[in-house]
Parts: structure tokens; sequence; C-alpha cells
């Protein structure tokens, strides 16, 4: 459980970003995979559930896939809250405008950064997945795309901030495993990449010998 410090100071660092709400990171102590994601969605807001809408149905299909179940991972995000935009769009001939997720930009990954720096190395797992560009970035620093590294075993140290008064990043002496995956909502845009989320499933799968 985070401590309830760690939590209003993120909230604090979140002040100055449309943001709203706080999703902590869900699962047991030492979990066996440990994923991070991009952000907190409406629905996830709302129900307090780390991928509880659409890309939570097709994060359990990965699960499955991977013979693993939820109770065995912890899910975490680059930022814990919701960053939103509002729009205008036609609705029945009417416009109405409202709040829309939208990417969180670097500012808000920093800003809650000493969250899932935490979460990590209290959770010390076997394998760190990530979750399109933003968990990649966040927890790796790396500029390659995520459709160069999609699918690779990846063994090397990870950032986290130098302190809570410096907000620069530096890398862990520790080396992680970590396999860089597609974020599960980009079936809905590119349908091409679901086979290809498959196999990574079934590699993590061969990986933990289930």
């Amino acid at each position: 459980m985070l401590p309830e410090a760690l939590v209003q100071l993120a909230k604090e660092r979140m002040a100055p970003y449309p943001c709203e709400g706080f999703l902590p990171g869900r699962g047991p102590k030492h979990p066996v995979l440990f994923f991070v994601g991009e952000a907190p969605g409406e629905t996830e807001i709302h129900t307090h559930v780390p991928f509880s809408g659409r890309a939570g149905k097709e994060l359990d299909l990965f699960l499955e896939r991977a013979g693993v179940k939820r109770e065995e991972i912890f899910i975490s995000s680059s930022v814990r809250s919701r960053p939103y935009q509002y729009k205008t769009k036609q609705i029945r001939g009417e416009a109405v405008t409202k709040k829309y997720n939208r990417t969180p930009t670097k500012a808000e990954v920093l800003a809650h950064a000493p969250v899932l720096d935490y979460e990590i190395a209290q959770a010390e797992p076997q394998i760190l997945i990530t979750l399109g560009r933003i968990g990649w970035e966040r927890v790796t620093g790396s500029k390659e795309k995520i459709t160069q590294v999609a699918g690779k075993v990846i063994e090397q140290p990870i950032q986290h901030l130098k302190s809570l008064e410096d907000n620069s990043f530096i890398f862990s002496e520790k080396i992680y495993r970590i396999f860089p995956t597609y974020h599960p909502a980009s079936v809905f845009y590119n349908p091409g990449l679901r086979p290809v989320i498959e196999e990574h499933a079934y590699t993590i799968r061969k990986l933990l010998n289930r």
C-alpha cells in the first residue's frame, strides 16, 4: 500500500496540470509480472480499478494467453491521474463539450515518478512489462520506438528520480528484465496488432514456464 504522504505529494505535484482523480497501483506484494501502463482513463477513475474499461478486457485476454491471473500481477502506470482535455463534438445534431482522455505529457509523468519508483522498489518483480510508448520511455528512458523493441526481452537498469528534491532521472544499480509490448488499447485503432500482441503473451508464458 502506498504511504499516504506519497499520495499527497503526487497530488500536489500534479496540481498544475489538467488531470483528475488518483488511482494507486494494484497487485500482490511480490508479483510475477509488473505492468507499467500509461494513465487511467475515465472508466478507471470511476471504478478505482486499473484496466477496467475496454482496454482491460484486452489485458485479460493477454493474461489468459500468458497463463497468468490478475491476482498474480501488479498493475501500475506512468501517471496516476486521468489526463483530459475538453472537446466539442456533434452528438445527434447537438454540440456537446466534455472531457476526453489524452496522452500524458512528460511533465505529468515526472510529477508522478515518485509513486512508480516506490511501487517497483517494493515489488521487486521478476519481469517488468511496459505497455505502449509512454510506459517504455518512463521505465527505460529510451528514445527507441516501441515498434523497434516490442516483444524483446531486455535486461538493463531502469530510471528513477534522483531524489524528491531533484527532478532528474538516474539509472538503478539493479538490472531488471523488461518486456515491452503494445498498449492493449492499440488494437482498437490498429487491429493488425492483435496477433502480434498474442504472440507476445505466449512469449511471456514461455518465460514463466507456464
